[in-house]
């Protein structure tokens, strides 16, 4: 008893005293299931390529990417998100390696299913970008620009590829105005109404995007800046939030995750569909280089990080430790 009697009556201290109180009273809880494995298949190489930038990532060849695949699926992680990387000569103004039935990421579809089956969603990315020699997400206008319609034509294309090549779900990530009921009307025309589409919803031209250039082997030249959201907006985000969900959009994303949770909060607030957010690389690389200095606990931060996104909305995390992060959590390790 201190001087000023029952002072204080409250003391929410009591609800953290031991570990077992701490987890019985948790708020937010993260799940295998939560999480998505982003990965990356190069063509043409016979063992795996590491990424300097993301320490523990890879460019996958198509054998190493199946057992990627299964390691997830083991883990208890919900779906994999698969990226391709074409041999450079293979590039070219128009992306046509992205809608070639026998393109890299339509092979890794083909490739993962057989191997997983329905077991594991099998996600795609549908964007231009690692297949153009010019690293935008669309094809070019005579002035150097990224036009905006014929670049829905060409998605519409990539759309039904990755659906033959048996995509359960397909991520539209070009930020093209209309892009999600383009792609929409293309799988509905070909009969496959049962693939979905994850919205890319507020993507925004990030700085955290670095190491993913090299991932993919980017040949991007000047920045996407008329086309990926400003940093400084969100009521844009709510707008193309609801031209999204009208087009057709059955998931929808906030991509990065990390400094974007307010957007990530506002989204999952206003919307009856799944929200996903995409933790990027960047927000990789930052926690592993700063654990490889010793400045940090790793596997502490990448929970923490986990948590934070799951706790401001997200049902659904692509993250790069998806599989780890799975197998801590199923270990009670998290």
């Amino acid at each position: 008893m201190n001087s000023y009697g029952s002072f204080p009556g409250a003391r929410p201290r009591r609800l953290r005293t031991t570990p077992a109180m701490r987890r019985m009273v948790a708020e937010t809880r993260l799940h295998p299931a939560d999480l998505i494995l982003p990965a990356f298949v190069r063509e043409g190489i016979t063992e795996p390529v590491p990424i300097q930038a993301m320490p523990g990532v890879v460019q996958h060849t198509r054998d190493t990417l199946r057992k990627a695949a299964v390691e997830a699926l083991e883990a208890g992680v919900s779906g994999i998100m698969l990226f391709g990387v074409p041999d450079d000569a293979k590039k070219d103004g128009a992306g046509t390696a992205g809608t070639d039935p026998d393109g890299i990421l339509q092979v890794a579809i083909r490739d993962v299913k057989a191997e997983v089956g329905d077991e594991l969603v099998i996600m795609s990315d549908l964007c231009l970008d690692e297949f153009t020699d010019h690293g935008h997400c669309g094809v070019l206008d005579a002035e150097g620009r990224v036009d905006n319609d014929a670049t829905l034509e060409r998605y519409a294309e990539m759309a039904q590829v990755q659906a033959d090549a048996g995509v359960h779900v397909v991520g539209p990530s070009g930020m093209m105005d209309g892009q999600v009921g383009v792609v929409r009307d293309a799988l509905d025309t070909i009969g496959k109404e049962d693939v979905s589409i994850l919205a890319y919803t507020a993507k925004y031209s990030s700085a955290f995007y670095g190491p993913f250039r090299e991932a993919v082997g980017s040949s991007l030249k000047g920045d996407r800046k008329t086309y990926q959201q400003d940093p400084a907006n969100l009521r844009e985000s709510m707008r193309e939030l609801a031209l999204d969900l009208e087009e057709g959009a059955d998931m929808v994303m906030v991509k990065p995750a990390g400094p974007y949770l307010d957007v990530l909060a506002k989204v999952a607030d206003s919307v009856d569909v799944p929200v996903a957010a995409y933790q990027i690389s960047g927000e990789y690389s930052m926690v592993e280089a700063a654990a490889e200095k010793g400045w940090i606990d790793r596997d502490k931060a990448i929970l923490e990080t986990l948590t934070g996104i799951r706790r401001a909305g997200a049902q659904m995390i692509l993250t790069y430790w998806a599989t780890e992060a799975a197998r801590n959590l199923s270990a009670g390790r998290g």
